[in-house]
C-alpha cells in the first residue's frame, strides 16, 4: 500500500532541484502534490500527472503572506485538507560565498525573507487547518552546516539554524493537535540548482566528498528515504527533531 495514499502535500520550492525530487517520490507514494514555487512549476505538474500521479501547480512567493495564504486556500478548495507541508524553498544555489564582512544588509534581508520568514509564514498558514484535522506533518529543510558552521556562508547557515530552532519551538505548541514538525538537514547535494549555478566549484564539491564518512557525492534521491519517513505515519511519535542526511559529514 502507498505510504502517503490520499495525503495532501504542499512542497515549497518544488519546481526543480531537491524539491522536485521530493514531489516526484511523494506522488509515487500516493500523495496529492501542490507545487508551490515562484515559477516554472507547470513542467513538473505535467510530469507527475503523465506518470499517473495527482498534482497542481500554484505560483507562490513564500516571502509574502498573502501569496502563501492564497496557496493554502486554493489547496483546501481543491483537495479539502492539508496533511503535509515541506518547507523546502530557500536561497542557496545562487549564493556567492563571501566573507561575512562583505555581506550587505540587503543580501542578508533578502535571504532571511525566503529562508526564515518564508518558513514561518508557511507554518502559520497551514497549522489552523491541521489543527481542525487533528493531524499534520511539517518538514522543515535545514542544513548539516548549522552544526559545525561554514566559512563564507554566514547568512545561509544562520538562516538554517533559525529554521531548526523554529522546529523545536513550534513542536511545543502543536503537539496537542497531533501535528508533528521535524527538520531534515541535507549535506552538499548535487542538485541541478547547485550544479547549474555560477558559484558551483568542482574542486569544492570534491573536497566536501572527501570529508564525508561515505565518500561519494550526495544526490537528491539520497534524501527521499528520510523525507518519506518524516512525512508518513512511520514518524507519528517523533517531533521537534533534526535528521541529518549528509553521508557522515556531521557526526554528532
Amino acid at each position: 500500500m502507498a505510504r502517503l495514499k490520499d495525503k495532501v502535500a504542499i512542497i515549497t520550492g518544488a519546481a526543480q532541484g531537491i524539491g522536485a525530487e521530493y514531489a516526484r517520490e511523494m506522488a509515487k507514494e500516493g500523495a496529492k502534490i501542490v507545487i508551490a514555487d515562484i515559477d516554472n512549476g507547470e513542467k513538473l505538474e505535467n510530469e507527475i500527472i503523465n506518470n499517473g500521479g495527482n498534482a497542481i501547480n500554484i505560483t507562490t512567493d513564500v516571502s509574502r503572506e498573502d501569496s502563501v495564504e492564497k496557496t493554502v486556500r486554493l489547496t483546501v478548495k481543491e483537495y479539502g485538507r492539508v496533511d503535509i507541508l515541506v518547507n523546502n524553498a530557500a536561497i542557496f544555489g545562487t549564493l556567492k560565498p563571501k566573507p561575512f564582512l562583505d555581506i550587505t544588509v540587503e543580501e542578508w534581508d533578502q535571504l532571511m525573507a525566503v529562508n526564515v520568514r518564508g518558513a514561518f509564514i508557511c507554518i502559520k498558514s497551514v497549522v489552523p487547518f491541521m489543527q481542525k484535522q487533528k493531524y499534520g506533518k511539517i518538514i522543515n529543510i535545514a542544513s548539516g552546516t548549522l552544526f559545525k558552521g561554514s566559512p563564507m556562508l554566514l547568512h545561509y547557515v544562520t538562516s538554517k539554524g533559525a529554521v531548526m530552532t523554529m522546529t523545536r519551538c513550534v513542536s511545543r505548541e502543536v503537539g496537542d493537535d497531533n501535528i508533528c514538525i521535524n527538520t531534515l538537514a541535507p549535506g552538499y547535494v548535487m542538485s541541478e540548482n547547485v550544479i547549474g549555478s555560477e558559484s558551483f566549484d568542482e574542486s569544492f564539491a570534491d573536497f566536501i566528498t572527501q570529508t564525508r564518512a561515505l565518500k561519494r557525492r550526495q544526490l537528491p534521491n539520497d534524501l527521499v528515504g528520510a523525507m518519506m519517513f518524516l512525512a508518513s505515519s512511520d514518524s507519528d511519535f517523533m517531533t521537534g527533531q533534526c535528521v541529518v542526511v549528509d553521508g557522515g559529514s556531521v557526526n554528532h
